[in-house]
């Protein structure tokens, strides 16, 4: 009999039956914790490296199963969304991307605090999508809060894509060449959003997902670009 160090029950086997914990509790070390690591984001049959690669294979269909019950080997899809983000800002600021001398103070300022920080927008923003693809896909059978999760596996999707793109950006110093990259990424965007779409409400025709998802991006992109330019403008950091 094993004695659960979590809650008191005897119990028999590797896992306590009563609140789940492993029979082996190894004090807390190095291996403890690169264990903790290695199994939370890289590990192949589960966490954060799993769910990433699903979401690039067949990410409507993988997000649909998770709301209807397959969640077990994934990693919980709001923590996902934060944890790519911050892994976003450390890159970005590692690599010293919010120095770009180049860009147009008065055309690009908005563009430039919104790829500075593009890790916070797009979980500030979150909120703001959800509701535009609600009011969009309200006749299907999702509420609110299923969408949030199916908009938080999609966020963390275009993430991975964004810090692929921050070596390319490091060496993007003019102008032009920012604008270029930035349209790109706008375009791969919607391209997995599209993508995604519709693979979850495969349901719905295909013209008719195209179109909704074009509109549910559209009004997403006005009201955050209004609500940064107004939080710019009045942060005073235009100049």
């Amino acid at each position: 009999m094993t004695i659960c160090k979590n809650c008191g029950n005897s119990f028999e086997g590797n896992y306590c039956n009563q609140c789940g914990q492993s029979a082996k509790t190894k004090r807390i070390n190095h291996e403890f914790l690169w264990e903790d690591i290695e199994h939370g984001l890289f590990h192949y049959d589960k966490g954060i490296g799993y769910s990433l690669k699903k979401l690039f294979e067949k990410p409507g269909i993988v997000i649909y199963d998770y709301i209807e019950g397959k969640r077990v080997n994934h990693f919980r899809p709001i923590s996902m969304v934060i944890i790519m983000a911050t892994i976003y800002a450390l890159i970005y600021h590692l690599l010293d991307l919010n120095h770009r001398s180049a860009l147009d103070e008065s055309s690009g300022a908005i563009l430039e605090r919104v790829f500075e920080h593009y890790y916070w927008f797009v979980v500030a923003t979150l909120p703001i999508y959800t509701l535009t693809t609600y009011i969009l896909f309200k006749k299907t059978k999702y509420n609110f809060y299923e969408i949030i999760i199916f908009e938080a596996f999609k966020t963390s999707q275009r993430l991975g894509v964004h810090i692929l793109f921050l070596p390319v950006l490091y060496f993007v110093k003019d102008r032009s060449g920012f604008n270029i990259l930035t349209n790109l990424l706008f375009v791969i965007d919607f391209i997995l959003i599209f993508w995604t779409n519709r693979q979850f409400f495969s349901k719905m025709k295909v013209g008719e997902v195209l179109i909704k998802s074009i509109l549910s991006y559209l009004m997403y992109l006005v009201i955050a670009t209004l609500l940064v330019g107004l939080t710019v403008v009045a942060l005073g950091y235009t100049g």
